[in-house]
């Protein structure tokens, strides 16, 4: 996906996507910055580093990562990639707790359960984490709290290359998008909501980037306000 200023590759994992973003665009002084969305499985490490050398690039080029949420296929290879010690990773509580191991999912729901039985899985990062808030900007990002999916799930948005990141908000479903399912959620009701007030406040971006199925990449801004209509 080349977009005016940048461009966007996906990462076709084991379990979900992952996205590179270079912009070009940025106001980094000594040039593009390098952002990878989400991070796949603890095994998806080769696949992950095979995808950034397709890309001219490699792990130690990483500028940051954004987090949409903490979930085994979103975390898995943050410790084993490589990056750079000085790379922030950014991504909201509760889930950023959850990645440092300061606090446990919720038994309370299917999520939270499975979150706990997989979390022996995941390596500890040792890069800083940067604790997201709604509305703040990283780099040419827009961080959206969106929880259901999970407490602490966000959607960023690079309004200049037209893209939204949402995680697993949605998933893709035929040619349309669709909630993820009710068993893989934290709060399926307040998924829900969260899709109803992104698309309310969404810029019209062109691409909706998932973490599972196919990004739509034309009119996704109206594919966003159909299944707030739905849902």
């Amino acid at each position: 996906m080349n977009t005016a200023g940048g461009r966007v590759r996906r990462f076709r994992l084991g379990g979900a996507n992952a996205y590179l973003v270079v912009d070009s665009a940025s106001s980094r002084e000594d040039g593009s910055e390098v952002v990878l969305v989400d991070a796949g499985m603890p095994w998806d490490r080769r696949r992950l580093l095979r995808g950034l050398a397709d890309a001219g690039l490699d792990a130690g080029d990483v500028d940051r990562v954004l987090l949409t949420h903490y979930d085994l296929d979103h975390v898995g290879t943050l410790a084993t990639l490589g990056l750079r010690d000085d790379v922030p990773i950014h991504v909201a509580e509760p889930d950023a707790s959850y990645l440092t191991g300061q606090s446990k999912p919720s038994l309370r729901s299917h999520k939270g359960a499975f979150q706990r039985l997989s979390s022996s899985l995941v390596d500890r990062p040792t890069n800083p984490i940067e604790v997201v808030e709604d509305g703040d900007e990283i780099g040419g990002f827009v961080a959206y709290r969106t929880p259901g999916h999970t407490p602490g799930h966000t959607a960023f948005v690079h309004r200049r290359l037209g893209v939204a990141f949402v995680g697993d908000m949605v998933r893709a479903s035929g040619a349309r998008l669709a909630p993820m399912p009710w068993v893989v959620a934290d709060d399926a009701a307040e998924n829900r909501r969260s899709i109803r007030a992104f698309a309310a406040r969404c810029p019209p971006v062109d691409v909706v980037a998932m973490g599972h199925g196919d990004p739509i990449l034309e009119y996704g801004y109206g594919a966003l306000k159909r299944l707030a209509d739905r849902v």
